[in-house]
């Protein structure tokens, strides 16, 4: 009884930890395209360091779960529960790495460039936010019926992300000289529509957990 209280105990470090480390993912997320449209380059840097501290928030969750697999050699669905965590853990460093390459495009663009930055980046940006929220509370709970909802919310940021690019690849055919600065408006997208897309492997992780079949929500 104390060794199952203890494994109850050291799953649930895990699964406090990986909150933790989506709240820094949102955070990196919301703070990159803060300094996207602020153009503020001080900032950008600032994400891109911290970046750091989400790669060794990655590297010190995947030890953890990977010892208590070790030592309690778990099976049926706690052992879904340890792999599931490796999966989420894995696709929240990836999202902190888009984040990161917004705030590259920022300092890409450098201060001063005198550019409206295309109001729905940030649209996006909230959209994907919503879809963390969702994520984690399914995650939290194991409650499949809110995972699910996270493929109709990342398509709504797909059609989102499409209105964006065809929009800029509008303004590049008519003003050739902002091809430049539309490039990197359609990465930042981009990020973010990546971003998004990792949050519904997040979900479809849990339906496995739950499950304990495969699904797809992209």
């Amino acid at each position: 009884m104390v060794a199952r209280e203890q494994f109850e105990n050291d799953l649930n470090n895990i699964k406090e930890e990986i909150v933790a480390l989506a709240k820094n993912t949102e955070n990196a997320l919301c703070e990159a395209v803060d300094a996207l449209y602020n153009q503020d380059i001080k900032l950008a840097n600032q994400i891109i360091d911290r970046d750091k501290e989400i790669d060794k928030q990655e590297h010190t969750i995947n030890d953890k779960t990977i010892l208590l697999i070790a030592k309690q050699q778990p099976v049926a669905t706690d052992l879904r529960r340890l792999i599931i965590a490796l999966r989420i853990t894995t696709d929240l460093e990836r999202m902190g790495d888009n984040a990161k390459n917004i705030a590259k495009s920022t300092i890409h663009l450098g201060e001063n460039h005198r550019l409206t930055i295309h109001h729905e980046i940030k649209l996006m940006r909230d959209m994907a936010v919503e879809m963390i929220h969702t994520a984690m509370f399914a995650f939290q709970y194991e409650d499949i019926s809110i995972a699910g909802k996270l493929s109709e919310m990342d398509d709504q940021v797909d059609k989102l992300y499409e209105r964006i690019i065809h929009e800029l690849l509008t303004e590049t055919a008519t003003n050739s000289e902002k091809i430049q600065f539309v490039m990197q408006m359609a990465f930042s997208a981009r990020y973010i529509e990546r971003f998004a897309d990792h949050i519904t492997n997040i979900g479809e992780s849990i339906l496995f957990l739950v499950k304990g079949e495969s699904y797809k929500l992209n």
